[in-house]
């Protein structure tokens, strides 16, 4: 990663004072749009978007335009020297040579925003990375909710629709936990959040799942396994509901998804169906103060009938995405000051030294990008070593691991691998893989008879 240069990838990139300092910074530029051209003035940001964008692309590319700056468009870029062959790596170096001054990126493959980062010159920002993370959305989301509720800690917000597939919600969802605010997930069946969100979100911030009595979310939830997140310590009432678990009682907000077909397989396509909301789920009692979300474009899964409805903020929400990019840009590239730095989630990377590739995920940067590419991992438990792969948090299936050093391998839960330095650990499959890649077996002590 290019030093002294900072980039917006990951919603942990930020602390909650950070994040904080720039809802003030938004909400202030949001007073007059057009007063603050004196910013970024012969400043240029270039937009790489490897897929279809609307709103993240134009909200972009106004807020630099409101900054005084300038942008270079690239709306489609598998019309561009990729479909020659050319790898993002080379492009962002380029891109960021002398092109631009900062790069909005969107890209299919998981972790495609993290690898960018180490290469630019100039600060990147994740504009979605494959299913991974939408961090910007996020920072629009939580600014509409600080905006709309006046806090964020404690808020009670249900997450509805395709909570597997969609990045928005996967970075909304660490952010929420990270400020303290209860989630109630209702998903599509067979499109709940995936494990390794849920793991991190356990062990990274205490989160507790208990399933959630949705029975006052009316229709919304009637065939959902609905799961109620708990931040810090599980919910005291929940040592003592029954088997439908803790009761939704209220709602600050409800966030609808569009389901994410274009990353469906086949079988998934063919069983999707969709969380429908109109007037008549909103009813619901513990609706009827929560105010309605959706990072747009929807599809049917919000009734036109909504639109009228006062609690309805998507437009809101949409506007609203232009004064914190602002924000954004104008912190990336230096022209306003947060001074507050606080205390970021920062996680060491770990290069993969010997062996093939261990993250599994296909659609990983770190399997699609075939150059430039160094695979890596970050460690999640030392008890038993468990990882994941530093690009697309996908954790990485092994059994065994190895130490570079010795040349030993070692069941992942035993006392010795729990002792072996991060980076000289080797993730291994089996023991055939192990035994393959020359690692020899550990003498397992003599059981006492």
């Amino acid at each position: 990663m290019q030093s002294g240069v900072r980039h917006l990838v990951s919603i942990d990139d930020l602390s909650l004072a950070e994040i904080q300092a720039l809802f003030e910074h938004a909400k202030q530029f949001s007073t007059d749009l057009r007063a603050w051209s004196h910013l970024c003035p012969g400043l240029i940001s270039a937009s790489l978007f490897y897929e279809p964008s609307t709103r993240t692309r134009l909200s972009f590319e106004s807020a630099m335009l409101r900054l005084g700056g300038g942008v270079l468009t690239a709306a489609d870029m598998r019309s561009s020297s990729a479909s020659k062959g050319e790898s993002l790596a080379d492009t962002v170096r380029v891109v960021g040579g002398s092109y631009a001054d900062l790069i909005v990126l969107r890209h299919a493959s998981e972790g495609a925003a993290r690898l960018a980062a180490q290469y630019s010159p100039v600060p990147v920002v994740n504009a979605g990375d494959g299913s991974h993370e939408h961090p910007t959305q996020t920072l629009c989301d939580l600014y509409n909710l600080w905006i709309e509720r006046g806090r964020i800690d404690g808020i009670h917000v249900v997450l509805s629709g395709d909570l597997r597939y969609s990045r928005t919600i996967h970075s909304f969802v660490y952010a929420l936990a990270r400020f303290g605010a209860n989630i109630v997930c209702v998903p599509l069946p067979g499109f709940e959040l995936p494990g390794y969100v849920m793991q991190r979100l356990r062990e990274e911030f205490g989160v507790e799942p208990t399933r959630a009595d949705v029975s006052r979310l009316g229709d919304l939830a009637r065939e959902c396994d609905a799961m109620y997140l708990t931040p810090q310590k599980p919910h005291q009432l929940s040592l003592f509901t029954d088997a439908k678990g803790l009761a939704v009682e209220r709602v600050d907000a409800l966030y609808m998804t569009r389901p994410q077909t274009e990353r469906y397989t086949a079988d998934e396509l063919s069983r999707t169906r969709v969380v429908h909301l109109g007037k008549e789920e909103m009813a619901a009692e513990s609706l009827r103060e929560a105010v309605v979300m959706h990072p747009l474009p929807r599809r049917d899964e919000i009734s036109p009938d909504m639109d009228s409805d006062p609690r309805s903020i998507y437009f809101k929400q949409a506007a609203r995405g232009v004064p914190i990019r602002m924000a954004i840009l104008g912190m990336l590239l230096n022209r306003i000051d947060l001074s507050a730095p606080g205390e970021r989630v920062v996680q060491p990377m770990y290069p993969v030294t010997r062996g093939s590739n261990p993250c599994a995920n296909p659609t990983c940067i770190s399997r699609t990008e075939s150059r430039h590419v160094t695979p890596s991992y970050r460690l999640a438990s030392r008890a038993p070593v468990r990882a994941y792969c530093a690009f697309c948090s996908q954790e990485l299936p092994h059994r065994w691991v190895g130490c570079s050093t010795t040349g030993l391998f070692h069941e992942r839960d035993s006392p010795a691998a729990r002792k072996i330095r991060p980076d000289h650990l080797v993730f291994l499959r089996d023991e055939a893989d192990a035994l393959g890649q020359g690692f020899a077996a550990a003498v397992r002590p003599t059981q006492p008879s």
